[in-house]
């Protein structure tokens, strides 16, 4: 049988990855410490590492929890109203309209990610995949009901999240604000969409 945490562990945890979420969009990832984290919840900073090896084992648990929730979203789209074509669109301008509220608004949480970036952690690595399943799974079903003609689905898929991947990275976000020329997000969306459809 598989061992599980037992309930006050888990709810450390949470206290802690709450506290510590708290913490990062206040001061900043590079100013807060774990001594910081521990003063703020009542603990000693050895009873945080009981918990988390390192600040960075908890910056990519926030980050995790953080992609889940966008997986959350994506999937209610998913399974929402309309056509394919239609809830396609609406995928791409959402995660374009959440990736803005989120990497430019609150600067802070723009640093987290850029952390996570960095180190190459699994869970941006996740993100990435599920993101294209969604597109994959839209695009299956717009071939099922004659809106899509694709033979290579996760191919396109693939494809289709790297044309769009300016309008989701963070870093890409910040950087092509000032580019005047760029198509925005329904442009691109729609770009997308006309490339897979039935000839």
């Amino acid at each position: 049988m598989t061992a599980h945490p037992p309930p006050d562990a888990i709810d450390t945890r949470t206290r802690i990855l709450e506290v510590a979420e708290r913490l990062f969009r206040h001061y900043g990832y590079d100013k807060t410490t774990v001594a910081d984290m521990a003063r703020e919840l009542g603990m000693s900073p050895a009873n945080v590492y009981r918990f988390f090896g390192s600040k960075i084992e908890i910056v990519e648990a926030i980050a995790g929890l953080m992609f889940e929730e966008r997986h959350r979203v994506n999937l209610a789209i998913l399974n929402g109203e309309g056509t394919p074509s239609e809830r396609l669109r609406r995928f791409f301008v959402e995660n374009h309209r959440l990736s803005v509220e989120t990497f430019t608004s609150e600067r802070k949480v723009h640093d987290i990610v850029e952390v996570a970036m960095t180190q190459n952690w699994s869970s941006i690595e996740d993100h990435l995949a599920q993101f294209a399943s969604v597109i994959e799974d839209l695009i299956r079903q717009g071939n099922a009901c004659g809106e899509f003609d694709v033979a290579e689905t996760r191919r396109a898929a693939i494809c289709a999240r790297q044309c769009f991947v300016s309008m989701i990275h963070p870093s890409l976000i910040v950087q092509c604000a000032d580019d005047h020329e760029r198509a925005d997000a329904e442009e691109l969306a729609d770009f997308i969409i006309r490339s897979l459809r039935r000839r």
